[in-house]
């Protein structure tokens, strides 16, 4: 009997119980949620609450690889694979000047990467059923059939979730295909390296040359160059963050530049670094902390376990976890976490104007306080935000619950948003929406209100958790 089936027979036996607990309640009219929620969602997320709850059991090296096998290419997408060859040491040294210049006077200690090949994906719609086989034909011309099949300019860099130590582009197809479709665009879904064997900055690094890529293609590559108008950064959770990060990055290149743009020696191009025509993330992880209310407070619709759960419940050790030099944060150097680049939510407000539009979407979930400081921030400093939060339901639900009436509905409205940030940026104006449950009535929110906290005590509570993640208090991993 091999550990895979043993594994399989103890989370039937967490999860019978869940199931049978959920059934009762709702028999006796004691459930919390049933007013919000059909029995088959709460079903789902609950099943998915123990599946992430018996994680934590497992060790790390397990649960990133079960995470990164392809499970083959069919139905209605282009997939065409590329590598994105090593550029000069231009980008690599950009990246860290820009990472001292924004240590607000913290000199955390970090490892710097190096350069490696980045391996992406080109995700196109394809006019096919859901079972219809990927043609066995080269890689360009998959891309160039890709192509055909577009109908719009909208490029989207994508980065996927799964709290930077788990998941790639071939466990997102299924998502990437959507925002293809949904745009009438095409996607460069993009393998970061993961943490804890690279830590912060490699997956920026990473996520900086498939963003230069774009501008400035590299020999090799299908696609021409794409001007930075017609590219829209997007990603969930892990994948919103790197997205943010990249955007913050940008925008520091922009201001040490001064009245110049900035650039970047690039395959032998000096390449013009020019901000992209907006973000659209999908619950982004803001905070690294993991400081702020909602992260112990809004479990009763979320399947993410609390920062609590997790401390109690530390992975077992592997040979990828602990770390080789002792830390207690998965993703980075325990006295980085109040990092700008880290976290996003460290940011000063100030450093956010001149930022493109940035389209932010979450259910009521563990990130809403951090994702809600985030959108409120933004505006404040100008910038065009198009918030949207619906009722009850979890963490990065349009990925995950495919079909869901609720899930469906958040993912046109990413689409929406891309689309409008390329073709229509005339149009883009800041505005907030409440989609209540069940009937998806979506109701006006002030963006400006979304959050009272001040800035100042948003710091002071991340400042707090680091000081006592540092002292092996953090919550290693979401």
């Amino acid at each position: 009997m091999d550990s895979s089936f043993l594994g399989i027979i103890k989370m039937l036996g967490e999860t019978i119980p869940v199931v049978f607990k959920i059934l009762l309640q709702r028999a006796l009219g004691l459930s919390r949620t049933a007013h919000k929620r059909d029995l088959k969602t709460e079903l789902i997320v609950s099943i998915i609450a123990v599946m992430f709850r018996r994680m934590r059991s497992m060790p790390m090296l397990q649960i990133q690889q079960s995470t990164i096998r392809d499970p083959g290419i069919q139905g209605p997408m282009w997939i065409s694979k590329i590598l994105l060859p090593i550029p000069e040491k231009d980008a690599r040294t950009a990246l860290i000047r820009s990472i001292e210049g924004m240590s607000q006077g913290g000199k955390g200690a970090y490892m710097r990467p190096e350069l490696a090949t980045v391996y992406a994906e080109w995700t196109g719609y394809r006019a096919v059923s859901a079972n219809a086989p990927q043609p066995v034909i080269s890689e360009g011309s998959k891309y160039i059939s890709l192509m055909k099949e577009t109908t719009s300019n909208v490029t989207v860099l994508y980065f996927h979730g799964g709290s930077y130590y788990m998941s790639d582009p071939v466990s997102y197809r299924a998502t990437t295909s959507k925002l293809a479709k949904g745009t009438g665009g095409r996607v460069l879904s993009v393998r970061y390296r993961l943490s804890p064997q690279h830590p912060f900055p490699a997956a920026l690094l990473d996520a900086f040359v498939a963003y230069l890529s774009l501008l400035s293609p590299p020999p090799g590559a299908f696609h021409s160059a794409i001007p930075a108008r017609d590219i829209v950064i997007a990603g969930d959770s892990a994948g919103g963050n790197l997205s943010m990060a990249l955007l913050q990055l940008v925008l520091q290149l922009q201001r040490s530049a001064g009245t110049t743009t900035p650039t970047i020696l690039f395959h032998g191009r000096r390449v013009k670094v020019d901000l992209p025509a907006g973000v659209a993330v999908n619950a982004p992880w803001m905070d690294v902390t993991h400081c702020m209310p909602s992260m112990e407070e809004n479990t009763t619709y979320d399947f993410l376990p609390p920062p609590s759960f997790s401390n109690a419940h530390p992975f077992p050790p592997d040979s990828i976890w602990p770390s080789r030099c002792p830390r207690n944060n998965v993703f980075c150097e325990d006295t980085m976490v109040c990092h700008p680049l880290v976290s996003p939510m460290a940011v000063r407000a100030r450093d956010w104007k001149g930022s493109p539009p940035v389209f932010i979407v979450c259910g009521e979930e563990l990130l809403e306080d951090e994702d809600k400081v985030m959108a409120k921030r933004l505006a404040e400093q100008g910038v065009k935000v198009v918030w949207e939060q619906y009722e009850a339901m979890p963490h990065v639900f349009g990925v995950l619950l495919g079909g869901h009436p609720a899930g469906e509905m958040s993912i046109a409205g990413w689409c929406e948003a891309i689309k409008q940030f390329v073709e229509r940026p005339e149009d883009v104006k800041t505005k907030g929406s409440f989609v209540t449950a069940r009937k998806l009535e979506r109701l006006d929110v002030d963006v400006m209100g979304l959050y009272k906290m001040s800035d100042s005590a948003v710091t002071s509570r991340m400042k707090a958790a680091m000081d006592k993640g540092s002292e092996g208090g953090y919550p290693k991993a979401v």
